[in-house]
């Protein structure tokens, strides 16, 4: 199960309606967490690391970042976090 993290363009934040998602927030923590769903999120601030069984998947800022529905993992956030997000 592949987690991808690209710098999107405002053009497709802008496609993607970003504005209308959700937003989450979290402080520096260790957590794990299994995806029900697909999740597509936005990360507006901070810096997170997502290990796996395949192994580490970091991302920060101005990244947009997808999970897939089944991933188990631990969310290791080593800055503040504020994303926007959506499921499905």
């Amino acid at each position: 199960m592949e987690i991808t993290v690209k710098k999107p363009t405002q053009e497709e934040l802008d496609a993607l309606d970003i504005k209308n998602w959700g937003i989450w927030e979290c402080e520096k923590s260790t957590f794990e967490w299994t995806y029900s769903d697909k999740e597509t999120c936005y990360i507006y601030e901070g810096k997170v690391t997502v290990k796996t069984d395949e192994g580490e998947v970091s991302f920060q800022s101005k990244d947009l970042v997808v999970f897939p529905k089944g991933l188990s993992c631990t969310w290791i956030v080593e800055e503040p976090v504020r994303k926007a997000y959506k499921f499905g």
